[in-house]
């Protein structure tokens, strides 16, 4: 049985990444990462740092982030405990799918893993208190080199499960860009 399924999206470069738990009456086992697994999905990414977030209410919103280049980050998100609706935007130059996005809910007990490529903004929305997510990037956070799009760009059109009054943001990402305020620095050839 395959541990992993890779399963793409309309929109090129995200992938919705299904697990295979094994369980039994103590509970289960889960292989979250397996590098030949991924590289043989063309995910070739190599992970270098791991990030965990706790979010203690439902409703907060996180994103839409990215990284600038030399240090752009790609990234592999998944839930630990509680949910949240993850979104991946594509802000690569030239791409057919410029400014579209992809989602996906992502919880604990599905087990389901969003990758987020290099080019891609990222952002999720807590679905229940107390939801710790934990991703991996494949470069180090450099504050010097972070962007990011306000998570309500109108122009996106994305479909949250919070309006703009119930989600909780913090001072710093309601005050990002819209999209079409952002100088992008990605370009269609950079996917992973």
């Amino acid at each position: 049985m395959d541990k992993f399924r890779f399963e793409p999206f309309d929109l090129k470069g995200p992938l919705l990444i299904k697990t295979h738990r094994f369980g039994d009456p103590r509970g289960y086992f889960v292989e979250t990462y397996n590098a030949l697994a991924f590289i043989a999905a063309g995910i070739d990414a190599v992970f270098l740092q791991d990030n965990q977030s706790l979010s203690e209410q439902r409703g907060i919103v996180r994103g839409l982030h990215y990284q600038h280049p030399p240090l752009a980050q790609a990234k592999l998100v998944r839930v630990l405990k509680g949910a949240i609706y993850d979104v991946a935007v594509d802000i690569r130059v030239g791409s057919p799918s410029y400014g579209c996005w992809c989602a996906a809910t992502l919880t604990a007990d599905n087990g389901e893993q969003l990758f987020v490529p290099r080019g891609f903004a990222h952002g999720f929305c807590t679905l229940e208190a107390g939801t710790e997510v934990a991703y991996k990037v494949d470069n180090p956070y450099s504050a010097e080199n972070e962007g990011g799009i306000f998570w309500a760009d109108p122009h996106l059109r994305i479909d949250w499960p919070v309006t703009t009054s119930e989600a909780i943001v913090s001072s710093k990402d309601a005050t990002l860009p819209q999209l079409a305020h952002v100088v992008s620095p990605f370009f269609t050839e950079e996917v992973f």
